[in-house]
């Protein structure tokens, strides 16, 4: 009996101890503690980090902030701008020219045409795998019409599941992934930002990851 008790007690505090390992793996943060570098953009950061247009693609990189695997969640807020639009999020950034990213076209989301439709949300493996190149060599696998899309002109809320070999992108709380890839490159960084495309400002809000 007493021995019993005993392996009770010490099932109990491993239990304790596992969840409370779990609880601060995660974590919330709010932009306003981030440090940041950007690449080709000016921003405004507070609770909010606006990103201006500019040529080009931009980035801000969170420089004390670890991240390799787990679940990325963020609200975001592009226009509704043909062409002159794209706003997303970069992970396992190398250097300013080499990470990936998911990025979505918010010009896109009350698209009629079944060809608009379908270009609604990307991934990318810069500089290799571009969305042209993607497109043009291996259509239709690496972007993806979201079932349920959002209004343009409003905040949409994003996660993002990184996994070794895998990503799953769900928007707004949807079930059912929206986008499902296989990863073009191995985890070499464990850098992650934010990311807006050529001719794009961006507003990014809520950020929060699990790893």
């Amino acid at each position: 009996m007493k021995t019993n008790k005993i392996l009770k007690i010490v099932a109990f505090f491993i239990i304790v101890s596992t969840s409370a390992f779990a609880q601060k793996k995660q974590q919330i943060v709010g932009f306003d503690k981030i440090e940041v570098k950007t690449v080709n953009r000016s921003i405004s950061k507070d609770s909010i980090i606006f990103m201006n247009t500019n040529k080009g693609d931009g980035l801000v990189i969170f420089e004390n902030i670890a991240f390799k695997k787990g679940t990325i969640e963020l609200d975001l807020l592009g226009q509704n701008l043909k062409g002159k639009s794209f706003v997303g999020f970069a992970f396992n950034i190398e250097d300013n020219a080499t990470y990936e990213a998911i990025y979505f076209r918010p010009f896109n989301f009350l698209a009629k045409e079944a060809t608009r439709k379908s270009h609604m949300l990307q991934y990318i493996c810069q500089p290799k795998y571009t969305w042209r190149e993607l497109r043009t060599t291996r259509t239709g696998e690496f972007e993806n019409e979201i079932k349920t899309p959002p209004n343009p002109e409003d905040w949409f809320h994003l996660k993002i599941e990184v996994g070794e070999k895998e990503v799953r992108v769900y928007v707004n709380n949807s079930k059912v992934p929206d986008l499902v890839v296989e990863r073009l490159t191995e985890i070499k960084s464990d850098t992650i930002g934010l990311w807006v495309g050529n001719g794009s400002s961006g507003k990014f809000k809520g950020l929060k990851i699990n790893n």
